[in-house]
């Protein structure tokens, strides 16, 4: 990002008086960045270079073509939700979306009243937040959500292995980054995730969230284990089982639609040797953390790993984030909550388990999702075919450059613990 002061090319377009009182405080803000460029038309089709002392046409690090004023006035109101309502609504649009979330999430600490918005404007979407809890049926709900919008929808966009998570790149960068496949990546993941638990032929693995499959089938086909696969989402579970008896694999795999919490009653007297699971922690909200890491535990044997990739929200955001609410809460996954790294870390320990390392790579998640995001913009013919409607369009562009962006700015990351039941 460009972070010097550039000479002033032209006088840039003024305020118009006739803008809103909310409105020009969203623009007095975003006049006091300390970092990068925005190039804003205003609704009469000027453009507005912020900050204007700083800023020149044609160096704008991100640049936001504004249909209404009403969008500023809500995200000043509710924060990044009302921002991405405004972009819902078609208020506003950006010829590079990704790009804007990233530069007000490099500026979050300068602007926090656009980030949280304030206190009344968020309640509603608070309580509702709340009122989403993660109880059996709730899970159920919140899974269906997001989850069993349809195969054919997310075979769109996903790689054909259908991994619905972070690939792993395996540090590169650059050339050697743009090159590399997804669906390589992918797999690279999922084995890396196979051998943190030192997985053996004829040897028993646990899988909770087990998505559409991927990993169960690489564990059985490549480890020759033998995989009990959990999900509360009926439209992968039965992809996933079809994959299986596609793969020959139907006598090794088990997939089965159950919550996490009646494992240990069904496998707590003969535990697993190993236990994967690759963000579905996110879906477990933090009053039943402690229940999820008991269940690791007495589902594990002793001396047993378990290796957990999770989304990781930066440490110094994690107390302001347990108290609020955000878009992706709202529209993407109800019920939803990440953990810090030491949050994630502190429950493993109290429930006996040991955290024996973990591995950082949110900025691969960063490249997982741009490669999405183009893949989803690609067939926006086929989403419409679906029957999806714009709307639904506006709202998932929103979400994927929104968490391309926080990953490219390290507000979250994403990790996999590896974690040990100790012996007696």
């Amino acid at each position: 990002m460009n972070t010097t002061a550039a000479p002033l090319l032209s006088r840039p377009a003024a305020v118009p008086r006739r803008t809103p009182a909310r409105a020009r405080q969203v623009l007095n803000l975003l006049e006091r960045l300390p970092r990068g460029q925005l190039e804003l038309e205003q609704p009469d089709g000027r453009l507005l270079h912020l900050p204007r002392l700083r800023c020149a046409p044609g160096l704008a690090d991100a640049h936001c073509v504004l249909h209404d004023w009403q969008a500023l006035e809500r995200t000043l109101k509710s924060g990044d939700i009302g921002l991405a309502e405004g972009y819902i609504a078609g208020e506003w649009d950006s010829p590079d979306l990704a790009a804007l979330l990233r530069l007000c999430m490099s500026n979050r600490d300068h602007v926090k009243s656009l980030i949280y918005g304030s206190w009344w404007g968020r309640l509603g979407y608070r309580l509702r937040h709340l009122l989403q809890r993660n109880t059996r049926a709730g899970s159920a709900r919140n899974i269906h959500a997001h989850y069993d919008l349809g195969n054919d929808f997310y075979q769109l966009w996903l790689d054909p292995g259908m991994s619905y998570s972070a690939a792993w790149f395996e540090g590169r960068t650059g050339d050697s980054l743009q090159q590399a496949d997804l669906q390589a990546a992918q797999q690279a993941k999922l084995r890396r995730t196979l051998d943190e638990v030192r997985l053996k032929p004829g040897q028993r693995l646990l899988e909770i969230g087990c998505g559409w499959g991927g990993l169960a089938e690489t564990a059985a086909h490549e480890f020759g284990a033998r995989v009990t696969g959990v999900t509360l989402s009926r439209e992968q579970l039965n992809w996933g089982q079809q994959r299986m008896r596609q793969s020959g694999l139907a006598d090794a795999v088990e997939l089965r639609y159950q919550d996490y919490r009646d494992l240990p009653a069904l496998h707590a007297r003969q535990p697993f040797d190993a236990i994967v699971s690759i963000e579905m922690f996110e879906a477990v909200g933090r009053e039943y953390w402690r229940g999820y890491f008991q269940t690791l535990r007495d589902c594990l044997k002793p001396g047993g790993l378990a290796c957990i990739q999770t989304i990781t929200l930066r440490e110094d955001l994690f107390a302001r984030y347990l108290l609020s609410t955000d878009f992706i809460q709202q529209y993407i996954f109800p019920g939803g909550l990440l953990p810090s790294i030491s949050a994630f870390e502190q429950e493993a320990r109290r429930a006996g388990l040991v955290v024996e390392q973990h591995l950082a790579f949110g900025r691969d998640y960063a490249e997982t999702l741009r490669r999405w995001r183009q893949s989803f913009e690609h067939q926006l013919d086929a989403v419409h075919s679906l029957g999806f409607d714009e709307r639904f369009v506006r709202i998932w562009r929103f979400y994927l450059a929104y968490c391309e962006a926080a990953f490219d700015t390290g507000n979250t990351d994403v990790v996999q613990f590896t974690l040990r039941r100790p012996l007696p």
